[in-house]
């Protein structure tokens, strides 16, 4: 009789992500770009935005802030973890993973983990130099500041599934992943304010996840209602990223 393949274990699990987070530190454009473009738009606007908005908060917190966490968060989602994703497909590790015990959605999974430390530690970076250097203020609702940062994630990683489900190769999903952060972006407010745009691009950009992460994240540091619409596009971001990914990911 057979004996039945055991299945990875803990130190199995261990052991992949760690492998993962070693090729994260040594892709040093993934690595330094995620982390440090959106530091630079924090020291570039930070002084600026320093004036007293409303209820003690100040423009950086209200505005600044919220859109490099956002940058942070998309720059990781749709730009790293699918370009990984792709050159594991593009040189077989998918394939080969698929006749052993361990399955290649391990590695999907695994690569998102890192993705996620690497977004912490990116967060954590900006919200503490914002706050020690430039006297930026927590959100006045922290806790639904962390829920929407937890689903504006998921739907920036949604995006990324789709950048790795259509793109044939590692630099076609660079490439295609840049092209969907800045469009995303330019129209979410990453290059000046929605307001100068004409009515109807400022519109599709609000329901955008990129623009919509930034309004939420404004909200919660303003303590001000979230918008349900923001929360509508970034949840149906999350389930069709998700369909779509399941539909035309191939594994080989």
């Amino acid at each position: 009789m057979t004996a039945e393949a055991r299945r990875p274990g803990l130190g199995s699990w261990l052991t992949l992500i760690r492998c993962e987070a070693k090729m994260v530190v040594r892709d040093t454009a993934g690595l330094v770009v995620p982390i440090g473009l959106p530091m630079l738009i924090l020291v570039m606007n930070a002084s600026a935005a320093g004036g007293q908005v409303v209820n003690g908060l100040t423009a950086l917190d209200l505005y600044v802030l919220p859109l490099v966490l956002t940058i942070v968060i998309a720059t990781i989602g749709v730009v790293n973890m699918p370009s990984f994703l792709a050159y594991y497909r593009r040189t077989g590790i998918l394939r080969r993973l698929s006749v052993t015990p361990a399955s290649p959605a391990m590695v999907l999974i695994a690569q998102t983990v890192v993705s996620a430390l690497q977004t912490i530690i990116g967060i954590g970076m900006a919200i503490t130099v914002a706050m020690l250097v430039f006297d930026a203020n927590l959100p006045l609702r922290p806790m639904t500041a962390l829920g929407l940062l937890l689903l504006a994630t998921a739907a920036m990683y949604a995006v990324g599934m789709i950048v790795a489900a259509v793109a044939p190769t590692p630099n076609s999903a660079v490439a295609i992943g840049l092209v969907a952060f800045f469009g995303l972006g330019a129209l979410g407010g990453l290059f000046g304010s929605r307001d100068n745009m004409p009515e109807t691009l400022a519109m599709v950009g609000e329901w955008l996840p990129f623009g919509a992460t930034v309004e939420v994240l404004s909200n919660a540091w303003a303590g001000t209602p979230i918008e349900p619409l923001h929360l509508v596009s970034l949840s149906v971001t999350v389930l069709v990223g998700g369909v779509v990914a399941a539909v035309f990911f191939r594994w080989d």
